[in-house]
């Protein structure tokens, strides 16, 4: 088994929707997902799709202690919990959801220090807007279920957003791909001696 490429942390990653769809079916879910081990990367694919039938049903995600809030931003659910948790050293009442990343929004104006301290990458930092991350876990993987090789990979990123001026957008990006075909060897060259 050869190791998988290292990819670019910036380069927009596929949802992992059929994988959160095929959970939100199984009666796996349980109420105790850890918001912090998912937001720090510490969780996989598989935690962060146990919360995909929380959040499709707003009654059982206000039952949970998550109150969606009002989009302000098109591509990203927001909420409020009942409780602030502790990520990266800091407290938060709010964490937001985009495909398939999940992220603290903190009261921090200035994300440079925080990427500093996870040791991020940073991948653009010019017009008010800054993005850093760092690929943390791209191992092999086989669904349980067809046997497919499958590529998982999980992202830590600290960003700004237009939509949250004076906040700091910090979590991570859960992913299942597929490995890239290997390319097919050189035609061999024919001729006639």
């Amino acid at each position: 088994m050869t190791p998988p490429r290292p990819r670019n942390p910036f380069v927009s990653l596929r949802c992992c929707l059929p994988l959160l769809c095929a959970l939100a079916t199984s009666p796996a879910f349980a109420a105790g997902v850890d918001l912090p081990a998912l937001i720090e990367c510490r969780q996989g694919v598989a935690e962060l799709g146990a919360l995909a039938p929380l959040l499709a049903d707003p009654l059982k995600a206000v039952a949970q202690g998550l109150q969606p809030l009002p989009q302000g931003n098109q591509f990203m659910s927001e909420y409020r919990l009942a409780r602030p948790i502790s990520v990266f050293g800091a407290s938060t009442e709010r964490v937001a959801l985009a495909g398939a990343s999940i992220m603290a929004v903190l009261d921090q104006a200035d994300p440079r220090p925080l990427a500093r301290q996870l040791q991020l990458e940073t991948g653009y930092d010019q017009d008010g807007k800054f993005m850093a991350g760092r690929e943390l876990v791209s191992r092999d993987v086989t669904d349980p279920r067809t046997g497919e090789a499958q590529i998982e990979s999980i992202i830590l990123s600290v960003s700004t957003v237009a939509s949250h001026p004076g906040k700091t957008l910090a979590g991570c990006t859960y992913s299942l791909d597929l490995p890239e075909p290997d390319p097919a060897p050189p035609a061999a060259a024919t001729g006639s001696h």
